[in-house]
């Protein structure tokens, strides 16, 4: 097979690039290791900055997500047994979405299938070739025979686990990483949310969120230890320990119902660059990691493909390399911003099991000059609606 750009992974960054490159007119094919059912299945964020919507505005598949998305106008955090709003819209204009990666993947699936650009699930055993000459090729299994794809460009957007930032040499590639010591227990539950925005909770007993994903189904995550397991955890003991980290009224309007998924979650920060080597790029979870409580994950997928996109676009078009030579640095300037607001936000509203007395006292301060500051509230708000690209 012959195609200009080789994507693997059909998860939301790659199935974004892809529908961008399609309407460009630039041939492109992707591979995903997993079913199509499967993907779909994976349960991720919910918050969907400006520039992303945008985007998917662009690739033509944002229609149901304005349909049926929530518009979010800011957060509120809690601290000290009271709710302190912070309003995006008054501080800097603009607002998020709040609607599920799972629909967002859905609208992309739909909308490749109806652009009949091809997608090839179950592939087997990827390998990455010449990804440093002119002719870089694909090579794959599926149903027990083997294939190869010949192409100009290899997007790599198959997550943390994938072969692409692998088949980059360690002599080249360098790795930055924190792993914290917890995790988050989530569960979802069809009953209405808690709040109309996003309750972020610090708490003695440790860190609680309350999100949703629509008017009638909530996402509700705690803080808990690396040791946990999912089946330590019944429902009631979950809403049980949710509730003693919330303010009263939060409690009063908390609404309990079974989970119908249930899940742990470690949190890290990670980085890999350069996200560029040879003909090879790396984007989304591929290149980085960031922790969810700045919900910036699918976000930063969304800006990596959108400069990936602008530069093939730009060579395919132009016949220039000058963004696509210029695309790690680019990428990795406005990956390494939302880096430091998810460490942030995490440093700030979660209890680390070795932080001293001193270092507590430092969180609670942190929290009270936040909702007490016009300046403060204003950069967390920027950094929560998304940076420009």
């Amino acid at each position: 097979m012959r195609t200009q750009v080789a994507i693997i992974g059909a998860g939301p960054a790659g199935l974004l690039l892809g529908q961008l490159l399609t309407k460009q007119g630039i041939d492109n094919v992707i591979l995903e290791r997993q079913t199509g059912e499967y993907v779909l299945g994976r349960i991720r964020a919910g918050v969907v900055e400006k520039g992303a919507a945008d985007l998917l505005d662009a690739a033509g598949v944002g229609a149901r997500m304005h349909r049926e998305g929530l518009i979010h106008d800011g957060i509120e955090v809690a601290f000290g047994g009271e709710r302190h709003r912070i309003n995006f819209r008054e501080l800097v204009g603009k607002s998020v979405i709040v609607y599920g990666q799972t629909e967002i993947t859905r609208d992309l699936m739909e909308g490749r299938a109806a652009a009949g650009a091809p997608t090839i699930y179950e592939a087997e055993d990827v390998s990455l070739h010449d990804i440093t000459g002119d002719k870089p090729r694909v090579r794959y299994k599926k149903d027990g025979a083997e294939h190869e794809i010949a192409c100009d460009y290899i997007a790599g957007c198959d997550g943390y686990h994938g072969v692409s930032r692998k088949s980059i040499p360690d002599s080249v590639l360098r790795s930055f990483e924190r792993v914290y010591p917890f995790g988050w227990l989530g569960i979802l539950v069809e009953k209405p949310p808690v709040s109309d925005e996003l309750i972020y909770a610090s708490h003695e007993r440790g860190f609680a969120l309350c999100s949703m994903r629509s008017h009638t189904r909530s996402r509700l995550y705690i803080q808990c230890s690396l040791e946990d397991r999912v089946e330590d955890w019944s429902d009631e003991r979950f809403y049980a320990e949710l509730k003693r980290r919330l303010d009263g009224d939060a409690v009063a309007r908390l609404q309990e119902g079974p989970s119908f998924e249930k899940s742990i979650a470690p949190l890290r920060s990670f980085v890999a660059e350069p996200m560029r080597h040879g003909r090879l790029f790396l984007a989304g979870d591929a290149a980085h990691i960031v922790p969810p409580t700045g919900a910036k994950g699918l976000n930063l997928a969304a800006s990596d493909v959108y400069y990936l996109w602008r530069a093939l676009s730009e060579f395919y078009k132009q016949g220039s390399k000058a963004s696509i030579d210029a695309y790690s640095a680019r990428a990795l300037a406005r990956v390494w911003k939302a880096e430091r607001f998810s460490w942030w936000m995490t440093s700030m509203l979660h209890r680390f099991p070795d932080s001293s007395g001193f270092e507590q006292k430092m969180q609670q301060a942190e929290l009270a000059y936040l909702v007490s500051s016009p300046a403060a509230m204003t950069s967390l708000a920027e950094n929560y609606v998304g940076l420009p690209y």
